[in-house]
């Protein structure tokens, strides 16, 4: 943990919770602490996610790249924080990079730097999961005594985490907040895809996600969507022609 950042006790935890306008502010709060404990330079990002029975999922992260990182799994509803969520086990990737079950996400995010993620499950009831998602710059972050420390910070939250949720009851939006958050992850990779192959700065690249949308007179979704699905048919033939 970081030097002179004790853990946040009990009463800590329920202030912020008193004081906490809203579900997804009081995660935010929770996401910026452990932020805080598990770095000392901001080298670590954190998200917490949350999902629901029958109702939306709820993101908070202790900065912009901790939510890019999370909700960019959504574009293709898998990785290695959604597994850990919705398998209820840690899931460590020490290196990104060399990684192969999720290598479009490791594609999608290249930009951001990262180099390892830990996700761990933080234990609720039966009508919710809930994840501590860590990002990492640096591929020795996450050792085990590292791990340790996070996973028994997970648990640390659990008891408060449950109490919020029966304070908080399910946010209702107009449309599904799960679509609106995979759209815009969508777009995100394929901004992300279009810089890695062409050299490009993100405002280029969503640039041409836009001209391409006003060309074909369609959605930037839809033209965001139809990339990522000829890469991965791409990165499917490369992989055969390698192994036969």
């Amino acid at each position: 943990m970081a030097a002179n950042d004790p853990a946040p006790g009990p009463e800590q935890l329920q202030d912020l919770l008193l004081k906490s306008p809203g579900f997804t502010e009081f995660l935010l709060g929770l996401s910026t602490i452990s932020a805080t404990l598990f770095s000392t330079d901001g080298s670590v990002h954190c998200a917490i996610t949350v999902e629901r029975d029958g109702g939306p999922t709820t993101v908070a992260s202790s900065s912009t790249t901790a939510r890019r990182l999370d909700e960019q799994q959504y574009a293709f509803d898998d990785g290695p924080c959604l597994t850990a969520l919705r398998g209820q086990h840690t899931v460590l990737i020490p290196d990104l990079g060399g990684n192969q079950r999720w290598h479009r996400y490791a594609e999608a995010i290249s930009n951001e730097g990262i180099r390892s993620v830990l996700a761990v499950p933080i234990p609720t009831d039966s009508t919710a999961k809930a994840a501590l998602n860590c990002y990492a710059n640096d591929t020795t972050v996450f050792t085990p005594n590292m791990v340790a420390s996070i996973e028994k910070h997970a648990v640390s939250l659990s008891k408060i985490l449950r109490l919020a949720l029966r304070v908080h009851p399910a946010d209702h939006y107009p449309d599904d907040l799960r679509a609106v958050m995979k759209s815009r992850a969508v777009v995100d990779a394929a901004v992300a895809l279009v810089m890695v192959q062409n050299h490009l700065s993100r405002e280029a690249a969503m640039t041409l996600l836009q001209v391409a949308s006003r060309h074909h007179d369609t959605k930037i979704q839809d033209v965001a969507d139809e990339l990522l699905r000829k890469s991965a048919a791409t990165t499917v033939v490369s992989r055969a022609a390698e192994t036969g």
